[in-house]
């Protein structure tokens, strides 16, 4: 069975919820306190076992700053990991244009030509952690690791789940034992199949490209990715892996990123009891 040692990161679109600060800084550039999204994320491809990671971008976004070699400002803050002040160096980057911004399925068909097996997909704005390390003591997420772990067991395409209590507004679930059964999106919250939605980390197979062309944008529009899912689960099955444990935070939007800012800080030691003590006394005003 071939290895997955590809990742691709999507990181196109403007982000316009995340405006005027995305017209600066991309969302996926936006630090968690202090180390960025893609940092985060960069770190948890090469933990599952990237080699090489695909940057799905737009025409004007920059990320050239964080992939190049900033070993050098360990001579200014040697109490920093290099692994997240040069969070790239151990893989190969390749840096995808998506000229026009049409949906998920057609960011990934940007990246498959230089893909030839199976690969992990992760979203740019998504960050699921299992660890709240700090920057000196720093502890890549295993989300993307597990998916690896149960695409190996399986041979199967994997998603990412998490529960939430607010389901109408993500793509939602329907599972039979560990199989997705059926992706609704963004059902009416009494109608929703469950509280397990889609969370922006995948395994796909070596057929996507084929897939992804059957199932074109000309036919399905931006629901192309949903489709190609769709046709997993009519063959072999399409795995739904339940990330317990986790905190996803999100960066597509101010509030979700300023609660994800504060949840983080209280879950890291080096934070924690100054920023609830902090908060105690600004919440008694």
């Amino acid at each position: 069975m071939p290895e997955v040692e590809d990742a691709v990161i999507v990181a196109g679109g403007i982000g316009s919820r995340m405006l005027p600060s995305s017209a600066v800084i991309p969302k996926e550039m936006m630090p968690l306190i202090d180390i960025p999204a893609m940092a985060h994320l960069a770190r948890e491809a090469v933990h599952a076992g990237a080699k090489r990671i695909h940057i799905i971008t737009s025409p004007n976004k920059d990320f050239s700053r964080i992939i190049s070699d900033n070993s050098w400002l360990s001579k200014k803050r040697p109490d920093i990991d290099t692994e997240l002040l040069s969070p790239f160096n151990e893989v190969e980057v390749k840096v995808h244009v998506q000229k026009v911004p049409r949906g998920f399925g057609d960011a990934l068909s940007c990246a498959l030509e230089s893909i030839s097996g199976p690969f992990m997909v992760l979203l740019g704005d998504n960050i699921l952690l299992d660890s709240y390390t700090s920057v000196s003591d720093y502890l890549p997420s295993n989300a993307s690791k597990i998916l690896v772990d149960e695409f190996n067991r399986t041979s199967l395409p994997c998603v990412g789940l998490v529960e939430v209590t607010d389901p109408e507004n993500y793509g939602v679930v329907s599972m039979e034992k560990d199989l997705v059964k059926a992706i609704v999106e963004k059902p009416s919250r009494e109608s929703a199949p469950s509280n397990l939605v889609l969370c922006g980390r995948y395994v796909f197979t070596e057929d996507t490209a084929e897939l992804l062309n059957e199932y074109s944008f000309e036919k399905f529009g931006e629901l192309q990715s949903i489709e190609l899912q769709k046709h997993w689960m009519k063959t072999n099955g399409l795995i739904g892996v339940h990330l317990n444990g986790f905190q996803w935070y999100d960066s597509g939007t101010p509030l979700s990123w300023l609660k994800g800012q504060i949840d983080y800080a209280l879950r890291r030691q080096d934070l924690s009891d100054d920023v609830r003590s902090w908060l105690e006394k600004r919440l008694q005003r």
